[in-house]
C-alpha cells in the first residue's frame, strides 16, 4: 500500500541517506562518465496539504490509519474518499507513493465494518483487482496490518492461481475483502458466479489499481471483463461503485469511463509531498565495434545498467534497474553479481534480478527479501514496476525508455517512497526515440504525459466476451447497451458459427468446453510454453505462447535465476521448449519477415499529391532465423536459419504513399526509393511509442518501392493485434506531428550512412538493408510539406472507421512476438511488386476458434 508516512520496516542500511546530488556525482566521477550525461533535471521538494477524513468514515478506521502512523490525510485522499461514500465511482490519478491506496482503503473499511454487523456476518464485500499477483500480494500484506486493529470483521485473502484449492472454499463463503487479478476473474470467478453469489450479492466496492497499466489489447479485454461483473452483480441486486487508482495521466476519467462503462469523477490535484527528484539522463558511449553495414555500435543499455548498478551497491544506495525484458533483467543482475563478485563476494548475494515467469515460491522469496532490505539492487522487468510497497530505495536506474512518459514516471517514483530524495538515471538505448529524449529533454520534462489508449469495442476482443458471458447467464436484448455498439451485428456471426444459439429472447453458449477458454486476456495466444530441463525434467518456468517463436526457439540462449540455459527443442504442438544448461558468451535475437496486403481503407486525406490512410489489413509474419550477438559489446557472431510456421492476422494500419513527381521533387531515383523508404518506416516506428501508448513491440511495420495494392511507394505502420489496438489509428491522428519529429530524429543523427540510433532497426528481418539516410530525410521533407494543418482531436478527428468483423470460425492464427528482438527470411520476389521489408510484429490476441 501506498504510503504518506516513512515505513516502519527495519533497513539493513544506516538511516542517513546519500543525497541524490552526491550519489550522482560519484557515479559520474569514473573515465569518461560526465559526458554520458546530456541533461540533469532538478524537481525541487514539495510540501504536502492535509485534510480531514469524511465524517462518515468509521472511528475504529481512522484510528487503524493513526494507528499506521498516519495523523491526517492529504486533501486528494478525503476529496477520493468523501466520493466513494457518496456512490461515486472515482479515479484517483496523483504521484507515485501520493497514499492512492489509503484514499480508497477507509471508504473499503468502513463498508466492512457496516457490513460485520449483519446477521450473517457479510453484509457487505469488495473486490480488488491488481495487474499483477506480487501487487496483490503485496496489498494483503499492507491491508491485513492496516486492519489488525479491527479484528476479525476485515477478512482479506489473496484469490489467484497460487492460492491452495483447500483455501478457495474459505474465501468464498467467509472472506469479505478479496484480492486478486483480471485474469482470475475472468477464468476463475465469473465463469464459477454461482458458487460467489452471496459474495457477489453484498459487493459494495470494486478497487481497480495501477489503471493506466490496462491500455492496448490488454485493457480492452480487462474493460469486457468488467462489464461482465457488473451484469453478473446487477442479476445479484448488487450495484457496486468503483474505486480506481492510476499514475498521472491525460484525461484519467475519460479512460475510467472506458474501461468501466460507467462515469467517474476524477481527483488529479496531488497534496502529497515530494522529495527532491534528481534526474538525469545518460547516453552510453560508441564503442570501437562496428554493427551492420558498418555502422557505429554505442554501448548497450544493458551493460551501461549493470555497471551503474554495480557502483551504486558498492555504494550501499538501495536501488532498483528497471529492464525492457525479462532476459534483460536477468542479464543486468548476472553481470552486477560477476563484478560485485570481484570486489566483495558478500555484495554479489545482494543483487538479484525479478521478473514475470517465475515459480510462485521464487516470487515470494525475492519480494520478502528486498521488503527485508537483505538485497541492495534488483534488476526487475515491469512486474516490479505495478505499485509494490518498496520503500527506502535511493535510486531508479531505467534501461531504455519505457515506451510511455507515465511509465516513466511510475518507474521514477520507485525511489524516494518515504519521502526522501532519490535519483531517477534514464539509459538510453541505441535506437532512434531513445536518442531523441536525451537530446530533446523538453520531450519528456515539458510535455503532459500521454492519454491511455484501449478499444473495448473491438470485434475480436468483443466476440469471445459475448461467449463468455452467455455462460454465465443467457444474453438478451437488454444487454446490447452494456457491451457496446457493436454487439448487435456480432451476435448473428456467433449464432451462425454455432458458438451462441438464439432461443426465444435470449442467446445461449452451445458448447461443453469453457467459454472463458476462448481468449487470453493478456494477448498471448494459446497455452503456455513450459520450460523444462532436459536433464531432470524439472519445471524452470513458462513463456507465453505469441513469444515462443522468439524467445525459446531452438538455439535460443534462455536466463533463468542467474543462469543461462540453451534451448535444445520447442515443440508447438505440445507446448514444451527442453533446455539444457550451458555457459554461451553470447546472447540471441531472433529474426522475421512480414508482408502486407490491404483489406480496406476506411479513411484517405490527401497530403499534396501523396496519401495518409487508415483502415484494414491483413499481416503474414514468420520467423525465420536468430542472431548470435557478444556479450556486452552486442557484435553479431553469426546467423542460424530457423523453420517455423508462418502465422496472419488481421489488424488496422495506418500507411502513407508518394507519388512519382514526389519521388522527383525529393531527388529519390530507383536506386535508393528502397533505402530511403525502409530508413522512414524503421524511424517512424520508433518514434511512434512518443504519440501514443505503445510500445515498439507493440507495433510492425512494411515498406515497399511498388505495392500491388496502392501501386506506389508505401510505408506501413500496423497494430500487432488482430483487430487493432488504437495505435495505429492515434498514429493517423498525430501524423503530422509524428513525421516530423521522425524527420528529426533522422536528420539530427551524427552519424554518415545511418545507425541503431536513427534507422537501423534490432527487429528488421532483411538485415536493415538497404538504407539511405539522406533519402529518407529528403522523403519525409517532401511528404510534410503537403500534410494539412492539425486540428485539435475532437475537431479534427476522421470519422469512425469502419470495422472488418470476424466470423469466428474463419479467423485467422494471429502473428506473436515476445520480449525479444525478432527477425525473417526474404519474402519471394512478385512481378509488380519489390520484396517488402518488415519490422516485426507486436503480442496477438486470439481469435474466437
Amino acid at each position: 500500500m501506498a504510503k504518506n508516512h516513512r515505513t516502519d520496516r527495519p533497513s539493513a542500511e544506516p538511516v542517513s541517506r546519500p543525497e541524490p546530488g552526491t550519489v550522482l556525482h560519484r557515479l559520474a566521477s569514473g573515465p569518461s562518465r560526465a559526458a554520458r550525461i546530456t541533461h540533469t533535471e532538478h524537481l525541487p521538494p514539495r510540501e504536502g496539504r492535509h485534510a480531514v477524513w469524511p465524517d462518515r468514515i468509521r472511528s475504529e478506521v481512522i484510528a487503524a490509519v493513526q494507528a499506521a502512523g498516519v495523523e491526517h490525510p492529504w486533501a486528494h485522499q478525503a476529496q477520493a474518499a468523501e466520493h466513494a461514500l457518496d456512490g461515486d465511482s472515482v479515479v484517483v490519478a496523483t504521484g507515485t507513493a501520493s497514499g492512492k491506496s489509503l484514499a480508497y482503503l477507509t471508504p473499503v473499511l468502513t463498508a466492512l465494518l457496516d457490513g460485520s454487523e449483519a446477521p450473517n456476518g457479510r453484509g457487505a464485500t469488495a473486490l480488488y483487482l491488481a495487474p499483477t499477483k506480487a501487487l496483490a500480494a503485496d496489498q494483503w500484506r499492507s491491508v491485513k496490518k492496516l486492519s489488525q486493529p479491527l479484528g476479525n470483521s476485515v477478512r482479506p485473502a489473496v484469490y489467484d492461481g497460487d492460492t491452495p484449492f483447500e483455501e478457495r472454499e474459505w474465501i468464498r463463503q467467509y472472506a469479505n475483502y478479496v484480492l486478486t487479478n483480471p485474469d482470475m476473474l475472468h477464468r476463475g470467478i465469473l465463469p464459477s458466479h454461482p458458487r460467489w453469489s452471496s459474495f457477489l450479492k453484498s459487493l459494495k466496492y470494486v478497487v481497480i489499481d495501477e489503471v493506466h497499466t490496462y491500455r492496448g489489447v490488454f485493457g480492452s479485454h480487462v474493460a469486457q471483463v468488467l462489464r461482465r461483473l457488473r451484469r453478473l452483480c446487477a442479476r445479484y441486486g448488487a450495484s457496486p461503485v468503483f474505486l480506481l487508482a492510476s499514475a498521472t495521466a491525460a484525461e484519467p476519467s475519460v479512460a475510467a469511463r472506458r474501461l468501466t462503462g460507467l462515469p467517474v469523477v476524477e481527483v488529479a490535484d496531488d497534496a502529497s509531498p515530494r522529495g527532491e527528484l534528481v534526474f538525469a539522463l545518460w547516453e552510453p558511449p560508441l564503442t570501437e565495434m562496428q554493427g551492420e553495414k558498418g555502422a557505429p555500435v554505442r554501448r548497450t543499455a544493458t551493460a551501461e545498467t549493470a555497471d551503474l548498478l554495480t557502483d551504486l551497491t558498492v555504494q550501499g544506495v538501495r536501488s532498483v534497474a528497471f529492464v525492457r525484458s525479462r532476459r534483460g533483467a536477468e542479464l543486468v543482475a548476472v553481470i552486477a553479481q560477476e563484478r560485485l563478485a570481484e570486489i566483495d563476494r558478500s555484495l554479489a548475494r545482494r543483487v538479484a534480478a525479478y521478473r514475470g515467469g517465475y515459480l510462485p515460491e521464487e516470487r515470494r522469496a525475492l519480494e520478502q527479501a528486498l521488503h527485508s532490505g537483505e538485497l541492495l539492487g534488483l534488476a526487475a522487468t515491469t512486474a516490479l514496476e505495478l505499485g509494490i510497497d518498496v520503500s527506502g530505495l535511493d535510486a531508479v536506474i531505467i534501461a531504455g525508455y519505457p515506451g510511455t512518459r507515465a511509465s516513466l514516471w511510475q518507474q521514477a517514483g520507485r525511489a524516494g517512497r518515504s519521502g526522501q530524495g532519490a535519483l531517477a538515471v534514464l539509459v538510453a538505448r541505441d535506437d532512434p526515440l531513445d536518442t531523441f529524449l536525451v537530446h530533446h529533454p523538453e520531450a519528456l520534462f515539458d510535455q503532459p504525459v500521454e492519454s491511455t489508449v484501449l478499444d473495448p469495442d473491438n470485434p475480436y476482443v468483443l466476440a469471445p466476451h459475448l461467449c463468455a458471458a452467455a455462460a454465465e447467464m443467457p444474453l438478451t436484448d437488454d444487454d446490447l447497451v452494456l457491451f457496446g455498439p457493436e454487439t448487435a451485428a456480432l451476435l448473428p456471426q456467433l449464432e451462425a458459427a454455432k458458438l451462441l444459439r438464439r432461443r426465444t429472447k435470449a442467446w445461449h453458449w452451445t458448447r461443453r468446453e469453457r467459454a472463458a477458454d476462448l481468449t487470453d486476456i493478456r494477448g498471448g495466444g494459446g497455452n503456455p510454453v513450459q520450460i523444462v530441463e532436459s536433464g531432470t525434467g524439472r519445471l524452470l518456468g513458462t513463456v507465453d505462447a505469441g513469444a515462443a517463436h522468439t524467445t525459446v526457439h531452438e538455439g535460443a540462449v534462455h536466463l533463468h535465476q542467474g543462469r543461462t540455459y540453451l534451448v535444445r527443442s520447442l515443440d508447438l504442438e505440445d507446448s514444451v521448449a527442453l533446455v539444457e544448461e550451458a555457459n554461451p558468451t553470447y546472447s540471441t535475437v531472433a529474426r522475421d519477415t512480414t508482408s502486407v496486403s490491404v483489406l480496406e481503407t476506411d479513411v484517405e486525406v490527401p497530403w499534396g499529391e501523396g496519401r495518409l490512410c487508415y483502415g484494414s489489413v491483413e499481416v503474414t509474419n514468420q520467423v525465420v532465423s536468430f542472431l548470435r550477438r557478444r556479450l556486452i559489446t552486442g557484435e553479431v557472431l553469426g546467423e542460424t536459419k530457423l523453420d517455423l510456421p508462418p502465422r496472419t492476422l488481421r489488424t488496422r494500419a495506418v500507411w502513407w504513399t508518394v507519388t512519382e513527381d514526389q519521388l522527383d521533387e525529393a531527388r529519390i531515383n530507383p536506386e535508393i526509393l528502397g533505402g530511403a523508404l525502409h530508413a522512414a518506416e524503421h524511424a517512424s516506428i520508433g518514434m511512434l511509442p512518443l504519440f501514443a501508448t505503445c510500445d515498439r513491440w507493440d507495433i510492425g511495420g512494411v515498406s515497399i518501392p511498388l505495392h500491388p495494392d496502392t501501386l506506389l511507394p508505401t510505408v506501413f505502420v500496423y497494430d500487432g493485434h488482430p483487430g487493432g489496438a488504437g495505435f495505429a489509428e492515434r498514429a493517423f491522428h498525430t501524423a503530422r506531428a509524428w513525421l516530423t519529429a521522425t524527420r528529426q530524429a533522422i536528420a539530427a543523427c551524427e552519424c554518415d550512412a545511418g545507425c541503431p540510433s536513427c534507422i537501423q532497426s534490432p527487429k528488421c528481418g532483411n538485415g536493415n538493408d538497404p538504407l539511405h539516410k539522406r533519402g529518407a530525410v529528403r522523403l519525409l521533407t517532401v511528404l510534410l510539406r503537403g500534410a494539412p494543418e492539425e486540428k485539435p482531436e475532437a475537431e479534427g478527428e476522421p470519422p469512425e472507421p469502419a470495422r472488418q468483423e470476424p466470423v469466428p470460425e474463419e479467423a485467422a492464427q494471429p502473428v506473436p512476438e515476445g520480449a525479444a528482438d525478432p527477425v525473417p527470411k526474404e519474402v519471394a520476389p512478385q512481378v509488380t511488386a519489390a520484396p517488402p521489408i518488415p519490422e516485426g510484429a507486436g503480442p496477438p490476441v486470439p481469435p474466437v476458434p
